[in-house]
């Protein structure tokens, strides 16, 4: 690979980051889900931010793949219900179509 390429794919896989983060976090719709979810809920997406870095390339496939991983995780803890994981894990999957306008 290239390294301006490199330089290209590492740009965009840091636009994505911060398009997730910004769509989670910021703004009327991040106060408004900072306001109702558990601080489990936000540990958890922050790690898939974190772990977002480490993908080779980033899509909707790798990056769903990778909220499932993570929701994995979570689900062992006995403060969380299934119920409650799902809709979180469904809100962050949503997440891509934002995402995907930074990545595009």
């Amino acid at each position: 690979m290239k390294k301006g390429t490199k330089i290209i794919g590492a740009g965009i896989g840091l636009a994505a980051i911060a398009a997730a983060g910004a769509y989670f976090f910021a703004g009327k719709r991040g106060a408004k889900n900072r306001a109702k979810i558990a601080d489990w809920a936000e540990n958890m997406k922050e790690e898939v931010l974190e772990k977002m870095k480490d993908l080779k390339e980033i899509n909707q496939e790798a990056y769903e793949n990778l909220v499932d991983e993570v929701a994995v995780k979570y689900l062992k803890l006995s403060k969380v219900s299934s119920s409650e994981l799902k809709r979180v894990t469904n809100e962050v999957k949503k997440a891509w179509t934002q995402i995907a306008k930074q990545v595009a």
